[in-house]
């Protein structure tokens, strides 16, 4: 009997930029690295005597499997990533780097990259992020009103630019 294909719905796909696929996949490699470790820590603490009131063996069962879950959960994020190479087109889009002045005229310049690798205090700002959703598509001058849970405010697009090493 041949086997079935399942076409996973594109909705499934966890979006990401190549820097992000590759900085998963770092923490998947160290942490293999700690795995051995973690492994001849659970069993000295085992030979230690008995297991109902070994604080070292729980402490060590409790480590190793958060390295597992933590294992499954990376793995389960590159199955299901879904790479954007972001493209030259001066619109703000996955992986370009966009400077934006706020009311204020304060400036501040953020790289678009998905959800799980976005960190604000490094300028990553995850795409579906409600600036980053007010932000995706405009070109440079266009201004966009940024509906946030701490109220609304306006941002105006200074300049859009696209890392050269990422486009294809």
């Amino acid at each position: 009997m041949p086997s079935k294909k399942i076409k996973v719905p594109d909705f499934y796909y966890q979006e990401m930029t190549a820097a992000g696929y590759r900085q998963i996949e770092d923490q998947i490699e160290d942490l293999k690295k700690q795995r051995p470790e973690k492994i001849a820590r659970l069993k000295a603490a085992r030979a230690l005597g008995d297991l109902s009131e070994n604080t070292e063996y729980s402490t060590a069962k409790r480590d190793l499997r958060h390295l597992e879950s933590r294992l499954r959960y990376l793995n389960k994020q590159l199955t299901y990533a879904k790479i954007i190479t972001p493209q030259d087109t001066g619109k703000v889009g996955m992986g370009s780097t966009v400077a934006l002045q706020y009311d204020d005229a304060e400036t501040e310049t953020y790289t678009l990259v998905g959800r799980q690798e976005a960190d604000i205090l490094q300028g990553k700002l995850a795409f579906d992020s409600p600036l980053g959703k007010a932000i995706t598509g405009l070109s440079a001058g266009d201004s966009a009103l940024v509906a946030a849970p701490q109220g609304e405010y306006q941002v105006k697009v200074v300049s859009v630019k696209v890392n050269q090493d990422e486009v294809d």
